[in-house]
C-alpha cells in the first residue's frame, strides 16, 4: 500500500509475550484489529498512541516517525496528531459535555474561546448540541461515546484510535450508537484503527480486518474474503464454520488419521476444509445414501442455539452439527450417545492453506 498514511511494525516485549503486527492504513480507511482476549490488540493501540514504547520496528504517519526505537526517534504522545477513544470513554468528571471537547484543541495551544466554538460544532454534528452543558454523569452511555468521538476529532487528529468503542453499551444502544459512528469514520479523512472482539462491529464498521491472535497477524482481508475463507479456528468459530486442515489429494483432504473428507473442490498439499453445522446431519445408525462423507462421534455437548440445537460431537474430527429441535428429540441426544454424522461434498468448501 504505496499511499499509507500510517507505516508501523508495531514490535513490543511484554515479559515472555512478544507483539508483532506490522500494520499500514490508507487515508480515509478504517482498519479493524480483532481477535481474541490477550491476542495483543490492546497493547498494539496503546504502542501507536505513545502510550507503550516500541521495543523495535517503528510507527510513521504521514511520513514523519513518531516511534523509532533504533535511531532514538520518539515523539511523545501529546505531541502526536492522534485522537483515541477509549472503552470507558474517560470523559472529565468535573466537565461539562463542551468542555471536554474543548480540551483536545486546547491541549494542542488552541486558545479557549475558539477551543470552545469547535467543541460545539462537533457536538452539534454528533447531535448532542442540547446535551452540551450536560456533565458525563447526566448523559446516556451512547451520548458519552459520541462526547468521546467527538474529543477525539475535535482535533483533526492525521490517525483515530478506538478501543472497544461500543463494549460499553447495552444491545439497542450498542445497534443505533454502530451506525451513527459509521457515518462519522466515513466522513474521517484520516486513518482509523478499530480495536474489537466484536466481529459485528469489526464487519460492519471497518473496510479491512487483521486478525492477531498470540501477538502475530494470523489474516487480514476484507470482510467477505476473511469470513468467506477463515484460517485458524478463532476466525471459524467468529463466522460459525467447522473448520480442519488436512492435506488434499484431489478431492480427498485427510483431516486426521482415520477420517479423509470428499469435497467439491480439487486441490493438492495443505488445505483447509469448511462448511456450516447446519450442513451436519445426524443419524442413528449408519446412513445409506447421497453423502460421500459419514463418520461416527459421541455427543458431548447439547444446547440451544437459536431456533436450533447445537450439538457438539467427538470422533475422529470434533464437530458442531445444527439440528432442529425436533430431531434432537427423535433422535434423543445426550451427551455419551453415539451418533453418525454425514457432510455432502457439495456442502463444504476447501482452499489452500497456504498463501
Amino acid at each position: 500500500m504505496s499511499d499509507a498514511l500510517l507505516d508501523a511494525r508495531v514490535v513490543v516485549d511484554r515479559g515472555a509475550f512478544r507483539l508483532d503486527v506490522p500494520l499500514r492504513v490508507a487515508p480515509g480507511e478504517v482498519v479493524a484489529l480483532l481477535g481474541p482476549n490477550g491476542a495483543g490488540k490492546t497493547t498494539a493501540l496503546r504502542a501507536l498512541a505513545g502510550l507503550h514504547p516500541l521495543t523495535a520496528g517503528h510507527v510513521t504517519l504521514d511520513g514523519v516517525d513518531l516511534d523509532r526505537p533504533a535511531t532514538g526517534g520518539w515523539v511523545p504522545t501529546e505531541r502526536r496528531p492522534i485522537g483515541v477513544v477509549f472503552q470507558d470513554y474517560l470523559l472529565f468528571p468535573h466537565l461539562s459535555a463542551v468542555d471536554n471537547v474543548a480540551f483536545g484543541p486546547r491541549r494542542h495551544g488552541v486558545e479557549r474561546r475558539a477551543a470552545r466554538a469547535t467543541a460545539r460544532e462537533w457536538l452539534t454534528r454528533v447531535g448532542l448540541d442540547a446535551q452540551a452543558r450536560h456533565r458525563p454523569r447526566q448523559l446516556s452511555g451512547g451520548q458519552a461515546q459520541r462526547v468521546a468521538l467527538a474529543r477525539a476529532l475535535a482535533v483533526a487528529p492525521s490517525l483515530l484510535l478506538l478501543d472497544e468503542p461500543l463494549a460499553a453499551l447495552d444491545a439497542r444502544t450498542r445497534l443505533d450508537t454502530r451506525a451513527e459512528l459509521h457515518r462519522h469514520l466515513s466522513a474521517h479523512a484520516g486513518a482509523t484503527v478499530l480495536v474489537t472482539h466484536d466481529p459485528l462491529d469489526a464487519l460492519a464498521l471497518a473496510d479491512r480486518l487483521v486478525i492477531v491472535e498470540g501477538g502475530r497477524v494470523v489474516q487480514e482481508g476484507d470482510g467477505p474474503s476473511v469470513t468467506a475463507r477463515p484460517r485458524t479456528d478463532y476466525v471459524a468459530r467468529l463466522v460459525g464454520l467447522n473448520l480442519y486442515r488436512g492435506r488434499a489429494d484431489g478431492h480427498g483432504v485427510r483431516v486426521s488419521p482415520e477420517l479423509t473428507l470428499t469435497v467439491a473442490d480439487r486441490l493438492d498439499g495443505e488445505a483447509f476444509v469448511a462448511f456450516r453445522p447446519a450442513a451436519v446431519a445426524l443419524h442413528p445408525a449408519r446412513p445409506e445414501g447421497s453423502a460421500r462423507n459419514t463418520w461416527a462421534g459421541t455427543v458431548v455437548g447439547v444446547q440451544r442455539h437459536g431456533d436450533n440445537v447445537r450439538v457438539q460431537l467427538d470422533g475422529p474430527i470434533g464437530v458442531a452439527a445444527d439440528v432442529t429441535p425436533a430431531a434432537a428429540a427423535h433422535l434423543r441426544l445426550i451427551p455419551g450417545q453415539r451418533v453418525w454424522a454425514a457432510v455432502k461434498a457439495t456442502e463444504t468448501q476447501a482452499y489452500p492453506a497456504t498463501g
